[in-house]
C-alpha cells in the first residue's frame, strides 16, 4: 500500500510562482497523482528530493545557467534512479541537450508548457516506475567513414541479430537519422511513415501514441523509424528534436540501432555523448581508412573519451596480396579500435536488398552474418562456435565406430 501510494506523489521543485500555482492547478482535480511542491530553486536544495518518498520530480530550472546543471547532476546522483526526474526548463540549446541525455532524465519540456503536456509527462514517468525494472535500453550507432560503405546493411543486420539474440532478445527500434538519403526503410521494402515536420517546431507534441504512428514495423517485429527522403532538399533541424525522438525511442523499446548519416549536423554530437557503443563503418582502401583515422581523432576531439569508437571493416578480405592492403596493414593502422572485419559476400547483399528482405531469410549461417555476431554479440557467438565444435566432434565420433 505505501509503495502504491508513492506511486502516486510528484514532487515539484520550482521557483516560479506562476508555473507552481498554474501546476497545482493542473493536478488539483487528479486522483491519480498528488502533488507536493518545493518553491525553491534546484541550486538551493539540501536533500529535500531525496527525503520526499516520491514517485516522480519535476524540476524547474534554467539548463543554460551552469550552476543549475550542476545541482541537478547532484541531485540525480542521489536519488539512484528510484524517481524519475522530469526536467521543464526555459533556456534551452545543443550543449543542455547533452547534458540531460547523459543524465537520462525521465522527460524534458520546454517553457511555455501546456497543462496536457505535464500531465502526459508525468503519468509516463510514474507508470515507468511502477513497472518492473527492465534493463536500460542499449544504444548502437553506426557512422560511415566513406559513402557507400554498407552501413545501412550492417546497422539492420545488427537490429535483426539483436531481435533475435538469445540473451538481448527484446523490441528492437532502427532509428534511421539520414533524413535526405535514408534508405533503411527501402531495404525492409517497408513505408517510411515518420513525418518530421508535424514535430519540427514543437518536439514535445511527440508522445508515444504518435510516435506508435509514424513507426514501419516490419513482419519480423521489428521497427523502424524513417523518414520519406528529399535528396534535393539539403537542410538539418533542431538538437532539440533528435533528442526528443531519441528520448521518447529508448524509452520504450530494449535495444536502439542509428543509422547515422555521413554529414556532420549540430545533433550529431549529441547522438553520440548518448550513444552506449558507437561503430565506424569504413572499408579495406586506403584512402577510406585513412579517413577512418580522422574521423576517430574528430569523435574524441568533440566528444572526448567518454565515447570509444569501434570500427567495422565490410567487404574484408584477409587474404596477403602482393600489392594492396594487408589485415596486418589495416590492424596496424587501426590499432585498438578495429573489433572485426565483415567477409565480402556482394552476391547475398545484392540479393537481400533487391529483395527487400533480411540476409538471413536467404542464409542463416551465412558469413557475413557469422561475421557481425561475433562483433555485436561476442559471447552468443562463442557459444554457438561451441555447440557447432560440439557436434562436429560427435559425428567424427559416430564416423570412426561406424568405421
Amino acid at each position: 500500500m505505501a509503495s502504491q501510494s508513492k506511486n502516486r506523489r510528484i514532487l515539484l521543485v520550482s521557483a516560479d510562482r506562476d508555473f507552481v500555482q498554474e501546476t497545482r492547478t493542473a493536478f488539483a482535480s487528479s486522483d491519480a497523482i498528488e502533488l507536493r511542491v518545493v518553491e525553491r530553486n534546484v541550486a538551493d536544495l539540501r536533500g529535500e528530493v531525496q527525503d520526499s518518498d516520491c514517485g516522480a520530480v519535476i524540476i524547474d530550472m534554467d539548463a543554460a545557467r551552469l550552476e543549475e546543471i550542476e545541482s541537478l547532476q547532484r541531485v540525480t546522483r542521489r536519488l539512484e534512479g528510484k524517481a524519475p526526474v522530469i526536467v521543464v526548463t526555459q533556456e534551452f540549446n545543443a550543449a543542455a541537450a547533452r547534458i540531460l541525455v547523459q543524465l537520462q532524465v525521465a522527460d524534458f519540456l520546454v517553457k511555455p508548457v501546456t497543462t496536457a503536456d505535464l500531465v502526459r509527462s508525468c503519468i509516463r514517468a510514474l507508470q515507468g516506475s511502477g513497472r518492473e525494472e527492465r534493463s536500460e535500453s542499449q544504444i548502437y550507432t553506426f557512422m560511415p567513414a566513406a559513402g557507400g560503405v554498407g552501413t545501412t546493411t550492417l546497422a539492420l543486420q545488427t537490429a535483426f541479430q539483436l531481435h533475435n539474440s538469445a540473451t538481448r532478445a527484446a523490441s528492437t527500434c532502427v532509428v534511421d537519422l539520414n533524413f535526405q538519403q535514408g534508405a533503411c526503410a527501402e531495404y525492409l521494402d517497408l513505408e517510411p511513415r515518420f513525418d518530421i515536420t508535424e514535430i519540427e517546431n514543437n518536439p514535445e507534441r511527440l508522445d508515444r501514441q504518435l510516435l506508435d504512428v509514424m513507426l514501419s514495423k516490419h513482419q519480423s517485429g521489428l521497427c523502424v523509424l524513417a523518414a520519406p527522403t528529399h535528396p534535393s532538399e539539403m537542410r538539418s533541424f533542431n538538437t532539440d528534436v533528435v533528442v526528443r525522438v531519441l528520448d521518447l525511442v529508448s524509452a520504450y523499446f530494449d535495444n536502439v540501432v542509428i543509422d547515422m548519416p555521413r554529414t556532420w549536423f549540430p545533433w550529431t554530437e549529441t547522438v553520440l555523448l548518448g550513444s552506449n557503443k558507437l561503430y565506424i563503418v569504413a572499408e579495406m582502401t586506403v584512402p577510406c581508412l585513412r579517413h577512418t583515422q580522422r574521423l576517430i581523432q574528430a569523435v574524441y576531439e568533440t566528444v572526448g573519451k567518454e565515447v570509444k569508437p569501434r570500427v567495422i571493416v565490410n567487404r574484408y578480405e584477409q587474404k596477403k596480396f602482393e600489392n594492396g592492403i594487408r589485415q596486418a596493414d589495416v590492424e596496424a593502422i587501426l590499432g585498438e579500435h578495429f573489433v572485426g572485419g565483415i567477409s565480402n559476400n556482394y552476391r547475398l547483399v545484392r540479393e537481400a536488398v533487391d529483395r527487400g528482405v533480411p540476409l538471413q531469410a536467404i542464409d542463416a549461417e551465412a558469413n557475413v552474418i557469422t561475421d557481425l555476431r561475433r562483433i555485436i554479440l561476442p559471447e552468443e557467438a562463442a557459444a554457438v562456435a561451441k555447440k557447432q565444435k560440439s557436434l562436429l566432434g560427435r559425428g567424427i565420433g559416430l564416423l570412426r565406430r561406424a568405421g
